[in-house]
């Protein structure tokens, strides 16, 4: 496994206590593997102490939602779902408001929450999070749709604080040069962070909750 990005451990005594609980975005194209990224980041802060609550964005159903209700990995009191009724990167970037609102009735709702999950629905490589909504936005891609993703320079790819290259393990199956592909995002992204996951079996899926612990819950005030 291509280990590229590596974080301390902490204790969850550590974690700093926040005005509002974070807002954490995980946005990307559809069948990237947000979901699965989502399912495999639950229990993980679960594990850490981290009181979680989750919101899931689609176009006009809510089937993200009850997928992660019924999981048993968090109490379905604890997901709400947005119906966007547009373009998903409409809800998480142009108009964000039925989000916040969201977040918001979560933060009234959950005592001492400390961290929400925004989960966009499936958009192409333009879709970006407004920083109104979240603190700290994450943009997943997969290695089953091309090594020329990087390249393409989209604005998700770009923008993010970071960026999880997802399906590593599909590589030689599809063709697909990963090291080229890790170094071009390295490249375009100036050197911001980049993490391989396969998020179907939980490899790397560590890494993406430390950045989390680092730099959202660890540092906002």
């Amino acid at each position: 496994m291509h280990a590229l990005t590596t974080f301390p451990d902490f204790s969850d005594a550590q974690a700093t206590a926040l005005p509002r609980a974070a807002r954490v975005g995980i946005g990307g194209p559809v069948g990237s593997g947000k979901t699965r990224l989502l399912e495999q980041l639950i229990p993980r802060f679960a594990a850490r102490g981290i009181e979680l609550a989750v919101i899931t964005n689609d176009l006009v159903t809510r089937e993200d939602a009850e997928r992660v209700r019924r999981s048993g990995l968090i109490d379905p009191a604890r997901v709400l779902a947005v119906e966007t009724g547009a373009c998903p990167h409409t809800a998480i970037r142009e108009d964000p408001t039925l989000n916040l609102q969201a977040a918001d009735e979560l933060d009234a709702q959950i005592d001492g929450l400390q961290l929400v999950l925004i989960e966009s629905g499936g958009d192409n490589l333009a879709s970006s999070f407004s920083l109104d909504l979240v603190d700290y936005w994450i943009f997943v891609i997969d290695v089953a749709a091309g090594d020329d993703i990087p390249r393409k320079r989209g604005l998700g790819v770009l923008s993010c604080d970071l960026l999880v290259i997802n399906k590593f393990d599909l590589a030689p199956y599809v063709g697909v040069n990963l090291d080229r592909m890790v170094r071009e995002a390295h490249d375009v992204r100036n050197g911001r962070a980049v993490s391989l996951t396969n998020c179907a079996t939980g490899d790397g899926v560590d890494a993406v909750v430390d950045a989390i612990m680092t730099d959202v819950l660890f540092d906002a005030q």
